[in-house]
């Protein structure tokens, strides 16, 4: 049903849903199995324990095209066979939804607005981009930002600047976040799991990752809201009409900060603290993760003061938002079923390698970064991008030369960033809430694209060099 006018001649463009998507790859990779040769590698065990696959030593074998039947059992194996990971993402999603909606996150950021509000020092750039940052990075927060942009957009023009700064602010805070995530369980920790790398494996260089690319993002927005401070002529949305966001702060202002809050991510520190310990000397997986988000949420609620009842309806509550990113992981593992029944993802990974082989192990980290950035138009989801991608890219990486680690970075740059650019993803969403025009958000983040693009380059060839 419509909730609007219709207008006549014109259609507009709507990206499939998820499920259909990951469905049309799925019958791809069928077809598939009809036309690829059908080979494998000889695998080894490395000194981590893992089988990688061996270079040069793959062979063709017999084939073993898969039917349509046969398909549709490959979805349903491939659901059982990522259920472990599924199912953290619904412990995990469930429990930080605790944190989350116990709005301490946002009381902080609220009380930090009203501390800064009379401020137009562009110091506040840089801390309010940091905060969301650090909430996208540590549990995910990405939606729950999105109350903010309006808010930011009216508090930045009313000091002196323009709407795009306070999407700016938002919009590469949380992109930057999800690009150097640390704790993230819904990208970094389903595509570290596909890759078997342990758990927060790398949290160092990825937390270098994440200042460096914050730091460039905020040099640019600090660059730009200087100069429309000076000459508000030369704002990318001079002229246009602000009044809709202008009207009230709304009710994210009002949003409580107080002890109990405080206890909350006090709550949420302790428990990263723990996850940090497990993992580094217990190696704790994802069992014990589980055990410690769901100690975590429920401590949670026991501050805000929730009773069983509730305590319960928000774990189905949480459960019934993970669903969807849940289900996209089981789906898309069906990709890796049929290829795996038909005997054709080595010669896949074989042949993508074999260009990349003849480049430079750095040039091809980076060739990497690139394949994940431009699939991520396709699949605007971080846990159905790593889910779809990392069965193929943590074995060419093996090929190449390049550690899993490094893959599972080129993943997470190529997911983080681009959700504030592609269409597909949250650019037309965001830039609608600071009411300014797509082309005018995408005229401003563009060169900030290329120049994150560059920095995540860099990022990518020190990872190579130092054997992350």
């Amino acid at each position: 049903m419509s909730n609007g006018p219709k207008i006549e001649g014109k259609k507009k463009f709507n990206l499939p849903h998820i499920y259909v998507i990951l469905f049309g790859i799925i019958v791809l990779c069928t077809i598939l199995t009809w036309i690829v040769p059908a080979g494998n590698f000889d695998r080894i065990e490395n000194e981590a324990g893992r089988m990688v696959v061996v270079a040069g030593t793959w062979h063709a074998v017999d084939a073993t095209p898969v039917g349509p039947f046969k398909m549709f059992m490959c979805i349903f194996d491939g659901a059982c066979d990522a259920a472990s990971i599924a199912m953290f993402v619904f412990i995990a999603f469930a429990s930080v939804s605790f944190v989350t909606k116990s709005g301490a996150f946002d009381g902080l950021v609220v009380a930090l607005m009203k501390v800064f509000k009379g401020n137009s020092s562009l110091i506040v750039i840089p801390i309010f981009m940091a905060l969301f940052g650090l909430g996208s990075s540590t549990v995910g927060m990405f939606e729950e930002w999105l109350a903010f942009i309006p808010i930011f957009a009216a508090i930045f023009i009313g000091l002196g600047y323009d709407a795009i700064v306070g999407l700016a602010v938002v919009a590469l805070g949380a992109g930057m976040g999800f690009s150097g995530a640390t704790l993230n369980p819904f990208t970094v920790g389903v595509a570290q799991g596909i890759a078997e790398v342990d758990y927060m494996h790398g949290v160092g260089f990825r937390i270098l990752c994440h200042v460096a690319m914050l730091a460039v993002a905020a040099a640019f927005v600090m660059v730009y809201a200087a100069k429309v401070k000076k000459d508000p002529t030369k704002s990318l949305v001079y002229g246009d009409d602000f009044s809709a966001i202008l009207s009230g702060d709304g009710d994210v202002t009002e949003r409580e900060f107080g002890t109990r809050q405080i206890l909350v991510l006090i709550d949420l520190l302790i428990a990263i603290a723990v996850v940090v310990w497990g993992v580094k000397t217990k190696g704790w997986y994802f069992s014990e993760l589980s055990a410690v988000f769901m100690i975590m949420g429920i401590v949670a609620a026991i501050i805000m003061g929730s009773g069983l009842n509730a305590i319960g309806e928000q774990f189905a509550e949480g459960f019934k938002e993970a669903a969807m990113a849940s289900m996209m992981i089981c789906i898309a593992r069906g990709v890796l079923m049929v290829l795996n029944a038909g005997n054709v993802v080595d010669t896949i990974v074989y042949g993508l390698s074999l260009p990349l082989s003849h480049l430079p192990v750095w040039l091809s980290a980076i060739a990497m970064l690139i394949m994940q950035t431009i699939l991520n138009f396709f699949i605007p989801s971080g846990s159905g991008q790593a889910a779809v991608s990392m069965p193929i890219m943590a074995p060419m990486a093996d090929l190449l030369g390049l550690s899993r680690d490094t893959a599972v970075l080129a993943y997470q740059f190529g997911d983080g960033l681009s959700n504030i650019v592609w269409p597909t993803a949250f650019a037309a969403v965001m830039s609608g809430l600071a009411c300014v025009k797509l082309s005018k958000w995408w005229r401003f983040i563009f060169p900030v694209f290329i120049a994150i693009i560059g920095v995540q380059a860099i990022l990518m060839v020190i990872a190579v060099a130092t054997g992350l």
